[in-house]
């Protein structure tokens, strides 16, 4: 897009700059934060609140907030095997539909599973060698009810800095107190694990971290990470969202890839990103754990149950991840994530992290980003622009998401699109910072 002379609010404003605290109308508080956003909307600087017209795919079609069209290759859908309209699934989905109906009336706890989802559950245990699974309805809800059920006042979280909001919420609204450390800082843990277990012999430690951090497609030392807390009596939850299914040899994910499968204390997890559907799980090796989630989880007991359509479709798509086709996929995903990797960084960007589902890239001030977001967008490429506060001040970055669908033309595609938004904004970013 040309350059052009903008207001400084949508070029370097965030969001949280616009809440106004002050208003007795609790709804008028978000009022010049919404006034913001469409002043973005109507100078095309928002990529966000995207809306499909179709089926997920490589490429789609869509509108924006404003219900302007949108259509090219796809970059910003969580799709990564490429299962959402594989036809077993879709078979699947229709069986469950005729036989349990849609819907499952009910918590966990009371009249609210079926047989597909306790099965779902015998099989994700199975899958990840642990002694038992339980299934929830979303992976945040899995997420964020594990540790609310594991730890309370007077016990201690250990959180990696970077994890997932919903295990940040959920550790802050523990009544637990709670130590971000470090991003995947094994000494970081190492030293306040000594801390905490010279100063509070007898208090309960959970450490929180993930299997790819989705912000910048890392790993921790998980092996690492579990012997210091068998050492010190504390519990490590691993949430495997991004990488399960999708990584490893057999898709057991970073897990598999650092020989640790079966041996982590609680392993939890989204199936939205490889398995084509809501859901989530927690899973794990100690007796009590199943229960407690059942009956004392607010995000498991007090919701409801896993849609019947939903467990068909996790299970159809765990068939396929444990097959050959799904190692021929998890091979095109690779192959893809490489591909655009190296042709972003031979374009001049900044890509962050390790070779998963996610190309983190690096965009730097929100001018800037948000510029370059703009003209891939109206040149034929959706992408997902990751703002502050999710990423420090000036610290944005597209999150594209791969899928096995992709084609090698698709990635070249998109890898030009991106390289002339950058050419193009390049002498304009110097204006900027000269100014």
């Amino acid at each position: 897009m040309p350059f052009e002379p903008m207001p400084q609010d949508v070029l370097n404003g965030v969001s949280t700059d616009y809440y106004d605290a002050q208003p007795v109308g609790l709804m008028d508080r978000w009022q010049p934060m919404t006034d913001w956003a469409d002043a973005r909307l109507a100078a095309k600087l928002e990529p966000y609140c995207k809306v499909n017209v179709g089926r997920i795919g490589p490429r789609v079609l869509g509108r924006d907030r404003a219900g302007r069209g949108l259509s090219g290759i796809n970059m910003a859908s969580q799709d990564y095997l490429s299962l959402g309209s594989h036809p077993k699934l879709l078979a699947a989905a229709a069986a469950a539909a005729r036989r349990f109906g849609v819907h499952s009336a009910g918590s966990p706890a009371q009249m609210g599973l079926t047989t597909l989802a306790t099965s779902l559950e015998e099989r994700i245990a199975e899958f990840l060698s642990l002694a038992d699974a339980t299934v929830f309805s979303t992976g945040w809800g899995a997420g964020y009810g594990a540790i609310r059920t594991l730890v309370r006042e007077g016990d201690h979280v250990l959180i990696d800095v970077l994890a997932n909001a919903c295990l940040h919420e959920a550790a802050s609204a523990s009544g637990a107190l709670v130590h971000r450390f470090s991003h995947c800082s094994t000494e970081a843990v190492a030293a306040r694990l000594d801390w905490l277990r010279e100063n509070e012999p007898f208090a309960g430690i959970l450490v929180v971290t993930e299997g790819v951090f989705s912000m910048n497609s890392d790993m921790p030392d998980l092996a690492a990470l579990q012997a210091i807390c068998r050492r010190h009596d504390a519990t490590l939850c691993v949430d495997v969202a991004h990488d399960l299914g999708v990584m490893g040899e057999t898709g057991r994910g970073v897990i598999e890839m650092q020989g640790m499968t079966g041996q982590i204390d609680v392993v939890m997890g989204s199936f939205s990103k490889a398995f084509a559907s809501n859901g989530g799980f927690v899973a794990s090796n100690h007796p009590a754990l199943k229960l407690a989630l059942r009956y004392a989880c607010s995000t498991h007991t007090l919701t409801n149950a896993l849609s019947p359509v939903q467990a068909a479709v996790v299970l159809a798509a765990l068939d396929i991840v444990e097959s050959a086709e799904g190692a021929e996929r998890r091979a095109r995903l690779m192959d893809n994530s490489l591909r655009l990797r190296d042709g972003l960084t031979k374009g001049g960007f900044q890509v962050l992290g390790q070779p998963s589902a996610i190309v983190p890239v690096g965009l730097g001030r929100h001018s800037r980003a948000r510029r370059l977001t703009a003209d891939v967008l109206a040149h034929g490429a959706l992408v997902n622009l990751v703002e502050h506060p999710v990423v420090a001040r000036n610290g944005c970055r597209w999150q594209l998401q791969i899928m096995a669908d992709h084609s090698a033309d698709d990635i070249d595609a998109f890898v030009a699109i991106a390289e002339a938004a950058r050419m193009q904004m390049e002498p304009y970013s110097l204006i900027e910072a000269a100014s």
